[in-house]
């Protein structure tokens, strides 16, 4: 079987994502085969300082699978946790440095939550704050009452 290859490859179709981050093109190859690319805007690596003191490079994949693990069950779809990655993401990068802190990711995807998901807003806040009382969970709740 031949490698499929973009280069040689006809677009049929292309349109934006529905959150406008990407490009979705349907493209045929030439001996008829169909398929689908995503492509999305290049942006500046971001640099990541960890709890611990280590860097790493930033990964929205990365945040992605984490979020979906901690509270993926709360969401109807794929897509309304892409939504969720992709607004932190934009938090993340308005702060227009090249490094920012786990902290930092956390709390962009605490605040995106807390305006999607109440109780995904809970739940992460619960293990990315490490509550350890229900006085933890009840001081959470407060707070976002007073928001409303």
């Amino acid at each position: 079987m031949n490698k499929l290859r973009i280069g040689d490859s006809k677009v049929l179709e292309s349109r934006e994502t529905v959150d406008g981050t990407m490009i979705r093109r349907r493209r045929e190859s030439p001996d008829g085969r169909r398929f689908t690319t995503y492509e999305r805007i290049e942006i500046p690596q971001l640099t990541v300082i960890k709890r611990s003191g280590n860097q790493e490079i930033y990964d929205r994949d990365k945040l992605l699978l984490a979020v979906k693990r901690s509270v993926g069950k709360f969401f109807k779809s794929e897509l309304e946790l892409e939504a969720v990655v992709n607004k932190a993401s934009d938090i993340l990068y308005s702060y227009n440095t090249d490094q920012i802190t786990s902290k930092q990711i956390g709390e962009a995807v605490l605040d995106v939550l807390a305006e999607v998901n109440e109780v995904a807003y809970v739940r992460f806040a619960s293990v990315f704050r490490e509550f350890k009382t229900l006085e933890d969970f009840e001081n959470i709740l407060k707070e976002q009452k007073k928001k409303k």
